[in-house]
């Protein structure tokens, strides 16, 4: 049994001795629906039927104890069967008793409740047999290829009530979004004024080295007060110049109070019901013709504040579920996040516009001696888009949480909105798998939108296969999953939706979720885990004991030339050692992460697709534990070079959709766009972060053809370079 399976069965089993159903459930499920090893799969389904029984989901408990039935296993077969009756029989008799009393004491007594069915189970043979860990080694489940599979997991959707009457929620501190708003504002000044500085001294070196021509004064004049002053205008005028480009672009258009009230009559009493007590003008609405459900809010001011959604979430949210995305809007106008957010749409919108424009010309002169010109051009435009959306990182990943406890508050009802976030997430993912790639939509509004698409590639195409407790595991009990969202534009939904469920048991009502808490991992699984972190963050940590280095040898130098023994002050006093210090510890690093990180394959270890989900509810897996995997499905992306980075691979699975990364390598017979469109085996390392992906190592088609993705051969070269950069600079100063 694999590590990983044995840390989640161990933990699962605890849970369930403990009385955490829930957590057991959320740990068991995944082992439950994986293939791969028979004996983790089995005695996960026992302890399953246990905890279903605890739950009071006694159909889940009889569908998984007739599929145990048909074990090869003796002991089990005969625990099965008799567990079988007593589920029955309980079942039975409680169709005969009254509703209405059954109601009452459930509310009156929920546990002795939802144990009126376990209690008839034969706990003592199954406890014996696989509960205590003591025992498991001495009793092995062999022979078990005969059980029947268990059936796909559907989407089940609790419908948690909302609260009737609930009490303010206590206020949360302003001053780390306020903070986080001003350091993005210079951030975002400051890689403006870096390229317009590199883009003026380009010219004019490109004038001085012309014949005939002088560089132009003006642009050798510091830049900041002019463009200060251009982004102040930009955020007093952004609601007007983003109505322009989001209706020609986009076919972005207003949306009558009429249409919205036919999709959900909450949303208007909603936002009727707060701006008067706000003293706000009703926000202007909008919508987007796409079937992707996403929203979004900008402007300057509550006055000209516009809410904009898409037909998409119209069409795919209840009515509850679109009034509580509504009052999330309202909380970003509330707490005035949604002023900076303008301005980043507005400075990244027109720049990915280009890049797409680009890309189209490009495609479109594919046998020309322009195509790769237009290739270099657009793949230069995507990065300083990437480069200007980056500065907004932990503004963006910050906010979501003050709108959605607002949203909460402003509605009372916390359930809705997880819910909303669910069926956000499966829509974006249902999208992309329609359209066969990530829609220049989806991208380009991206750092506004609920829900990032990144994450909802994976998490919402496997709903159905896992259910949600299982899948959001990773995102509340990982002890390192906060550090694996520094490159995020959101924060990890699992996280978010906790503090929904927080705020629904604070008002006394079930949440829609019951979620594992990080002490559901076991303590081995945890020391596991912060080894691998080490790990993972070699290259990092490289740097950080390149400084050391960097001040003993200096140190040393200064003792020497103190005792006249050395005289190497023409070399401490020049600062560039400390750079070469830090390159060769970063290279040494990379070269310990590296194995670790691209382990050999073998033909024989790999996961298939059918494991994803189990390997998406890992709870304790970070990038480092590299699974080797070999994936079949189709593969989907934009074509042509819009793609040229390999910026949206995806490949979808007859399991769910997930995100490939690819490494071109100059000569290749065929590059990853040609690809498009046609089933591949992807063979490769499968990473869990806060967006899974695949390292990949050889795509390949139906009829043979091979594309390498060189990720050890290129992080060699990194290494090699650092390593000879950082020693030439040490040596020659």
């Amino acid at each position: 049994m694999p590590s990983h399976a044995k840390s989640s069965l161990e933990a699962g089993l605890v849970a369930l001795k403990q009385g955490n159903y829930q957590a057991a459930i959320a740990q068991l499920e995944p082992l439950a629906s994986h293939q791969g090893n028979e004996t983790a799969s089995l005695q996960a389904r026992v302890g399953l039927v246990m905890a279903y029984a605890r739950c009071g989901e006694v159909r889940k408990a009889i569908a998984l104890c007739q599929s145990l039935t048909d074990s090869q296993n003796p002991k089990v077969k005969e625990w099965a069967k008799t567990a079988l009756v007593h589920l029955t029989k309980s079942k039975t008799k409680r169709k005969k008793s009254d509703n209405t009393q059954v109601k009452q004491v459930s509310k009156q007594q929920p546990a002795q409740a939802k144990a009126s069915y376990s209690s008839a189970l034969p706990s003592v043979g199954f406890q014996n047999t696989f509960i205590d860990r003591q025992n498991l080694a001495a009793n092995p489940l062999i022979d078990t290829t005969g059980y029947a599979k268990t059936k796909e997991f559907g989407i089940y959707w609790r419908q948690a009530k909302r609260a009737k009457v609930w009490q303010p929620l206590q206020k949360p501190s302003l001053i780390p979004l306020r903070l986080l708003a001003a350091g993005t504002f210079m951030a975002l000044f400051w890689v403006l004024r870096e390229l317009f500085k590199l883009a003026t001294g380009t010219i004019n070196w490109t004038l001085v080295k012309l014949p005939y021509l002088e560089p132009l004064q003006l642009l050798y004049r510091d830049p900041t007060p002019v463009l200060i002053t251009v982004l102040f205008m930009a955020i007093a005028l952004s609601p007007w110049l983003l109505d322009w480009l989001l209706g020609e672009f986009y076919g972005q258009r207003e949306l009558s109070k009429d249409i919205l009230h036919n999709h959900s009559r909450e949303t208007p009493r909603v936002l009727h019901r707060y701006c008067q007590q706000r003293h706000w003008p009703s926000p202007q609405l909008r919508i987007l013709p796409t079937s992707a459900p996403i929203a979004l809010t900008y402007g300057t001011l509550p006055r000209n504040a516009r809410i904009v959604v898409s037909q998409g979430l119209l069409d795919q949210l209840a009515d509850d579920e679109i009034a509580t995305i509504y009052a999330a809007q309202l909380g970003q106008i509330t707490y005035k996040d949604f002023v900076l957010m303008s301005l980043i749409l507005l400075v990244t919108l027109p720049i990915y516009k280009l890049y797409q424009q680009v890309a189209l010309w490009g495609n479109t002169s594919a046998k020309s001696i322009w195509h790769w010109p237009f290739t270099i051009v657009s793949s230069l435009i995507y990065g300083l888009w990437c480069v200007l959306t980056g500065t907004t990182l932990l503004y963006s990943r910050l906010r979501p949480y003050h709108s959605d406890r607002l949203a909460a508050e402003i509605t009372g009802n916390p359930n809705g909105l997880i819910r909303a976030l669910l069926k956000i997430t499966i829509g974006i993912a249902a999208d992309i798998q329609k359209s066969e790639s990530t829609s220049w939509q989806l991208e380009s509004l991206n750092i506004l939108l609920p829900v990032s698409y990144q994450q909802s590639i994976t998490l919402g195409s496997i709903a159905g296969h896992l259910n949600f407790e299982s899948m959001l595991m990773w995102d509340n009990t990982n002890p390192y999953r906060r550090w694996l969202t520094l490159n995020n534009t959101h924060p990890l939904i699992g996280d978010r939706i906790e503090r929904l469920c927080q705020i629904a048991r604070y008002w006394h009502i079930d949440p829609e979720l019951h979620l594992a808490s990080q002490q559901s991992l076991s303590q081995q699984a945890l020391t596991v885990t912060r080894q691998s972190f080490l790990l993972q963050i070699a290259p990092f940590l490289g740097i950080l004991l390149g400084f050391l280095f960097a001040g003993l040898i200096w140190s040393a130098w200064q003792t020497a030339f103190a005792l006249k023994f050395l005289n190497l002050k023409w070399i401490y006093e020049d600062w560039s050692f400390v750079i070469g210090s830090l390159l060769i510890c970063f290279s040494i690093g990379m070269v310990i992460r590296m194995n670790s990180f691209f382990p050999d394959i073998k033909a024989n270890s790999v996961h298939g697709d059918e494991q994803l989900p189990y390997l998406l509810a890992n709870p304790s897996s970070i990038p480092i534990d590299s699974v080797k995997v070999r994936f079949v499905g189709k593969l989907l992306g934009r074509p042509g070079i819009s793609n040229a980075l390999a910026q949206d691979l995806i490949l979808q699975s007859n399991t769910g959709l997930v995100k490939l990364h690819h490494v071109s390598w100059l000569g290749q017979p065929i590059y990853h766009q040609e690809l498009i469109g046609r089933q591949v085996i992807v063979t490769g390392w499968f990473r869990r972060g806060a967006t899974p992906w695949v390292d990949i190592q050889t795509l390949q088609t139906q009829n043979g053809k091979t594309l390498n993705s060189p990720h050890p051969i290129w992080s060699t070269v990194i290494a090699v370079a650092a390593q000879a950069l950082g020693a030439y600079i040490f040596l020659t100063g």
